[in-house]
């Protein structure tokens, strides 16, 4: 979280030319319902264009990023020199993602990519896998721990063990994770090609990444594509809690 102060040693790690800044679109926000764009911070990303800051602000984004991973790999180190690194599962995990300037966007809470893709990283004794493309929840981790731990089994979970897909990250993984925020009616549906978002007042974005991975047409509202959003619903759990239009 802001702010993003680190060790000035991190922050000369990124030469300012070389900040690479995230794609944006002009119009990018002409598609969003007004539910959507009241959610969006343009103030602060104009000031940040208008004043030059904006390589800085990414700049001091990546270095937190770094110096919270020396501090990781100090932590990892002394559990690899340890009597338990062998018996030790290591989870890593943020809460949520975060825009840098993408839909004109600063901070999280959002529904769109950048604010609900997290870091999410699993070590075990005995597995030793890599990237995984499935979409997941953190509440899945519960779960996962409760199998890999062989402990008794809870039927009262909304997650989903990750054990498969720690075996094997190529695992058939038929779900779409749910992320809600600010309101129950306010909901972001994603797998591995779709992202589908209902606001409480019933409008809509739906984002195919395959072919737009920045989310920048919002095609709800083409009628080819509801028994697309009635899939998506299926696959998270919702079903038809919530009336298509």
């Amino acid at each position: 979280h802001l702010s993003w102060f680190v060790p000035q040693q991190f922050i000369d790690m990124y030469n300012l030319d070389d900040i690479i800044l995230p794609e944006t679109l002009e119009e990018d926000l002409n598609d969003i319902p007004a539910v959507g764009r009241q959610f969006v911070k343009p103030l602060v990303h104009d000031a940040l264009v208008r004043q030059n800051k904006w390589k800085e602000a990414v700049r001091a984004y990546l270095a937190s990023i770094t110096y919270a991973d020396y501090c990781i790999g100090i932590l990892l180190d002394a559990l690899e020199n340890s009597e338990y690194k062998d018996n030790t599962i290591v989870i890593l995990m943020g809460d949520h993602g975060w825009h840098l300037g993408e839909k004109k966007h600063w901070s999280k809470f959002t529904l769109w990519e950048r604010a609900t893709r997290t870091t999410f990283m699993i070590q075990a004794p005995g597995i030793n896998q890599g990237r995984c493309d499935a979409p997941v929840n953190l509440l899945d981790l519960y779960p996962t721990l409760i199998e890999f731990n062989s402990l008794p089994p809870k039927s009262d979970l909304q997650g989903h063990s990750l054990v498969p897909l720690l075996k094997d990250v190529n695992a058939t993984w038929n779900r779409a994770t749910l992320t809600y925020f600010n309101h129950a009616e306010n909901y972001s549906i994603r797998d591995k090609s779709w992202r589908y978002i209902h606001y409480y007042d019933g409008t809509e974005e739906l984002y195919n990444h395959d072919t737009d991975p920045n989310e920048w047409e919002n095609i709800a509202g083409d009628v080819r594509y509801r028994d697309k959003i009635r899939e998506l619903r299926e696959k998270s759990g919702l079903g038809d809690l919530h009336k298509l239009n």
